[in-house]
């Protein structure tokens, strides 16, 4: 963005800790999307609770991976694209803008195949659910402000508290949950299918773009990287644990018939949990929650795009503005949020995008953090550089994640 086409900050000091908080909370909200609470639910009616344990040791993978862009865009002042633009060329930059691209359509179709879903459960067609959804994410989004459109999504995404609810519900064993974490099946390929879907739904190449942008949007300065960090580290928890919700609920209502069951839907996942948790906590509380991911999910993972294009090509791209003073910006916007709406209208049986969008991820995920990698140990200033065991913790940690994920996928790929 240009230094004179940038509003001025209207952080006021005072209130600047609370003012700080927003972009990694967000983000991790929205990583609890449509697509990843169906995971989550296939996971724990399959394997019950053994692929929870996964789940939780992702939150310091998690934190670590999207704590980096916090440094970038705070100290450098520059999107995710814009400075692999500036550092590598624009041939790299492009083939990072369009992994975003695959991993925002595969997102948006997830989400609004998650809207349909829901809308239908209470007998509303897509005729009504996908337009107006549709309507409400561009009406946020056209605002002209990073901090209503942030609020707005924020008060959204606390729908999704409704999945602990719902897992509270469910009455999960804990003598079971922990014979579960001994038991990790790791020589079956449709468990390491799932765990790299698990890894796929937690990464994806949205979140760094968004929240880089996001931080740079909002105009945030070095004094405000704790806050930051404390933003991101109780988003990654919060988001992992709203994850390992919806598997503890569907493994808890199964683990008594012992029978897999296969939940491809949030239609399935709702009629599966309906019977053993009642008509209000089995569907209104679990729609609510889903509803909730899915708006965030769209919000976030469309505007990352919208910033990710226009920071390769130089076009006025911030919440800051109308949307006919960004009209590019927008314009990116409203065709993934319209696009995406049209295509689960025309072609309704997209249901099995839901798990193979996640592991999709895992193939996008050596690029988008071997380069956000790169980028903090070479181009932040020298006091906040990534360097010494730090460095070589997060590039342990994300090999790992990137190892496990990608054989998993390829596991099931080769069959």
């Amino acid at each position: 963005m240009d230094a004179e086409a940038r509003p001025k900050a209207r952080i006021l000091s005072p209130f600047r800790f609370v003012a700080a908080w927003g972009p990694g909370l967000l983000v991790m909200l929205a990583d609890t999307d449509a697509g990843n609470v169906v995971t989550a639910a296939q996971s724990g009616a399959q394997w019950r609770y053994r692929l929870l344990p996964l789940l939780l040791l992702l939150i310091p993978v998690l934190y670590m991976v999207q704590e980096l862009t916090v440094r970038l865009g705070i100290l450098t002042g520059r999107g995710h694209a814009e400075l692999i633009r500036e550092r590598f060329g624009p041939g790299l930059a492009w083939l990072s803008v369009l992994g975003l691209a695959a991993a925002t359509i595969g997102s948006l179709v997830t989400e609004f195949t998650g809207v349909a879903g829901i809308g239908e459960l209470f007998g509303l067609s897509r005729g009504i659910t996908l337009p107006t959804t549709t309507a409400i994410l561009l009406i946020i989004v056209g605002t002209g402000s990073y901090r209503r459109v942030e609020r707005m999504a924020l008060l959204v995404g606390l729908f999704e508290l409704a999945f602990f609810v719902v897992a509270w519900l469910a009455h999960p064993s804990l003598t079971t949950l922990a014979a579960d974490a001994a038991d990790l099946p790791l020589a079956n390929h449709d468990f390491m299918y799932l765990a790299a879907a698990v890894i796929g739904a937690t990464f994806s190449p949205w979140m760094v773009f968004y929240q880089q942008s996001a931080t740079v949007d909002k105009q945030l300065q070095p004094g405000d990287i704790p806050t930051a960090r404390w933003d991101t580290g109780i988003g990654a928890a919060l988001t992992q644990c709203l994850t390992g919700a919806a598997l503890v609920t569907a493994a808890a209502v199964f683990a008594s018939t012992g029978v897999p069951k296969s939940l491809s839907s949030v239609g399935d996942i709702s009629a599966a949990l309906t019977p053993a948790l009642g008509q209000v906590a089995g569907r209104l509380i679990f729609g609510t929650g889903v509803l909730g991911a899915s708006l965030v999910a769209a919000i976030v993972s469309s505007l990352a795009l919208a910033w990710g294009v226009g920071e390769i090509t130089g076009y006025r791209r911030t919440l800051e503005f109308r949307p006919f003073e960004a009209g590019w910006f927008f314009a990116v916007y409203a065709t993934c949020v319209v696009g995406a709406a049209a295509t689960v209208w025309a072609v309704p049986d997209l249901i099995w995008l839901n798990i193979a969008a996640q592991v999709l991820n895992d193939f996008l995920m050596p690029l988008v953090i071997g380069l956000l990698v790169i980028l903090a140990a070479t181009v932040l200033p020298e006091p906040y550089r990534l360097r010494g065991w730090y460095l070589w913790a997060v590039v342990a940690v994300s090999t790992a994640a990137c190892c496990l994920g990608m054989f998993g996928g390829l596991e099931e790929v080769l069959r």
